[in-house]
C-alpha cells in the first residue's frame, strides 16, 4: 500500500533542475513573480499590516523577506505572513485538477528557508515544482469532504516537500518528512469563505508554515505514520484516495503546467459567469451596459459555484465568494478588478440593489462537466425585454484558453507598481525570469 510513497520521495529527491524542460521551468517562473505580485497587493491591507506588526516582536532570526512590506523576519512567520496575505485579494494561482490552489501554499514557504539557506535559483525552482507536485497529486488523488476548505489541506505536504528538497533530504527522510506533514493538515471550513470569515485567508499562509515546522520536527527526531497521506487523505479529510493517481505519469507530466492564472479579484468559481457577462457587455454600445436599464441576471452553473448565491455579503472576503455582488458590481464598475471588491464596495446602495436582481442556479449538465470544465450561462433581460444570453464552458485563463505572458507581466505590474514604483516592478519581472542565473537567492530578493 505505501509502495507509492518510496516512488514520490525518490522522485522529489532525485530531480535536478536540468531535468525539467523549458516549459515546466518557464510555468514555474510564471507562477513565482504572479504569486510575488499577489502578496504584495495583499500585504497593503489593513488586517495584513496588523498582523505583520504583532508577529515581528516575536521573531528572533530576520532572515527572510515580508513580501511588500520592504522587512525580514524568522522563516516560519515569514511564510505565514507572505501565504496569509497573498489570498488576501483572491488572485493567487491555482489547479483546477487538484481542485485548490498549490502556489500560494509552496511559493512562500520556499522562498522563507530558500533565503535563509542562501541557495541558487535553480535550487529554488527545482524545490517549487517538486512541491507544487507533490500537493496538487494528493488533490487529484483524494476527494475533500464538502465542507472543508481545499486552503490549509494537502498544500501542507507540499510546502514540506519543497522545504526538505531545500535543505537535500535523502530519500528515506523525504518520505518520513511526507507522513509526519500529512498529520498537520488543518481542520478547515467551507462556510468561512462563503459567510466571509477572514480566518480563512489563514490556510495557505498556515500551510507554508507547518511546513518548515516538520521540517524541524524531522530534524528533531518526530516520525509519522507508516502511511500519512494514504490515512488522512483516505479516511480522515476524504473517504477516497487513489494512491495510482499518486504516481501516474510522475516525471513526465508536471502539474505546474496544467495550472490557471486569475485576472478577476474573486473566487475562482465565478469567473465562468463573469466571462459569459464579459462576452454580454461586449456587445453593446461602449461595451457597457447600463444597470438602471436591467431587470435581472439569471446565471445558471455547477453545483460549486452555485453556493456562491448570496446577495448580501458582509465584508470584502464574503463579497469575493458572491456570484451576485461579482456580477453587480462587475456591472457597475466595467471591471472585475481589485477595485471592484474593495471593502468600502460591500454597502453601496447600487451595487446592493443590482445584486438582488440577480439569480444563481445549479445546472445539473454543466456540474457533470467538472472537473475538465467549470460551466456557467448568464441570461441578462433588460426592463425593455430584450435579453441576451452567452454561455462560457473554459474559464479564460484555463490551460484550454491560458492568458498570455504579456497578460500575465500586465496583471504583475498592475499590482506591482503602485508598491514599488514602475522601474523597480519592472526589475522585479526581469530578475525572475533569469531567476536561475542567481548563485544566492538573497540576491534575488533584494528589495521585494
Amino acid at each position: 500500500m505505501v509502495e507509492y510513497l518510496d516512488q514520490i520521495s525518490n522522485f522529489v529527491v532525485k530531480t535536478d533542475f536540468e531535468d525539467l524542460d523549458a516549459t515546466v521551468i518557464g510555468q514555474a517562473k510564471k507562477v513565482v513573480y504572479d504569486t510575488l505580485g499577489v502578496i504584495a497587493a495583499g500585504a497593503q491591507q489593513r488586517e495584513p499590516i496588523e498582523m505583520a506588526k504583532r508577529l515581528a516582536p516575536f521573531s528572533g532570526h530576520p532572515s527572510s523577506t515580508l513580501v511588500g512590506r520592504k522587512k525580514k523576519i524568522d522563516p516560519l512567520n515569514a511564510a505565514l505572513i507572505n501565504g496569509t496575505v497573498g489570498t488576501w485579494l483572491e488572485l493567487d494561482e491555482g489547479n483546477q485538477f487538484a481542485r485548490g490552489h498549490a502556489g500560494i501554499h509552496v511559493v512562500p514557504a520556499a522562498l522563507a528557508i530558500g533565503e535563509e539557506k542562501k541557495v541558487p535559483g535553480k535550487t529554488f525552482l527545482t524545490a517549487l515544482v517538486v512541491g507544487y507536485e507533490i500537493a496538487c497529486r494528493i488533490g487529484i488523488a483524494c476527494k475533500l469532504r464538502m465542507t472543508m476548505h481545499p486552503h490549509g489541506s494537502w498544500g501542507t505536504v507540499g510546502a514540506a516537500v519543497a522545504v526538505g528538497k531545500l535543505i537535500n533530504l535523502n530519500a528515506d527522510q523525504m518520505k518520513t518528512l511526507i507522513n509526519i506533514a500529512s498529520s498537520m493538515t488543518l481542520a478547515t471550513s467551507r462556510k468561512t469563505m462563503l459567510e466571509g470569515g477572514t480566518v480563512r485567508n489563514l490556510y495557505a499562509g498556515a500551510s507554508g508554515y507547518m511546513g518548515i515546522l516538520a521540517n524541524y520536527l524531522l530534524k528533531s527526531g518526530f516520525t509519522g505514520e507508516a502511511d500519512g497521506i494514504g490515512s488522512v487523505y483516505g479516511g480522515v479529510v476524504s473517504d477516497s484516495f487513489n494512491p495510482e493517481a499518486m504516481v501516474e505519469e510522475l516525471g513526465s507530466r508536471y502539474e505546474i503546467t496544467r495550472n490557471y492564472f486569475k485576472e478577476y479579484a474573486c473566487c475562482r468559481y465565478n469567473h465562468s459567469s463573469l466571462d459569459a457577462l464579459y462576452q454580454i457587455m461586449c456587445q453593446q454600445k461602449q461595451g457597457r451596459l447600463d444597470p438602471k436599464d436591467i431587470e435581472s441576471v439569471r446565471v445558471e452553473t455547477y453545483s460549486l459555484a452555485a453556493q456562491l448565491c448570496s446577495k448580501t455579503p458582509e465584508n470584502m472576503l464574503a463579497g469575493k465568494f458572491s456570484i451576485p455582488f461579482a456580477i453587480a458590481t462587475t456591472l457597475i464598475h466595467g471591471h472585475s478588478g481589485v477595485e471592484s471588491f474593495l471593502p468600502e464596495k460591500i454597502g453601496k446602495p447600487d451595487i446592493r440593489s443590482l445584486a438582488s436582481r440577480v439569480e444563481v442556479e445549479e445546472k445539473k449538465e454543466f456540474t457533470q462537466m467538472m472537473p475538465a470544465r467549470r460551466p456557467s450561462r448568464v441570461t441578462v433581460r433588460l426592463k425593455d425585454g430584450s435579453t441576451f444570453s452567452e454561455t462560457v464552458y473554459i474559464s479564460k485563463g484555463d490551460i484550454e484558453d491560458p492568458y498570455s505572458t504579456d497578460e500575465l507581466d500586465a496583471k504583475f505590474l498592475g499590482l506591482a507598481t503602485p508598491i514599488y514604483g514602475k522601474r523597480k516592478a519592472k526589475e522585479i519581472l526581469e530578475k525572475t525570469r533569469r531567476i536561475e542565473t542567481f548563485r544566492n537567492l538573497r540576491n534575488y530578493t533584494e528589495g521585494l
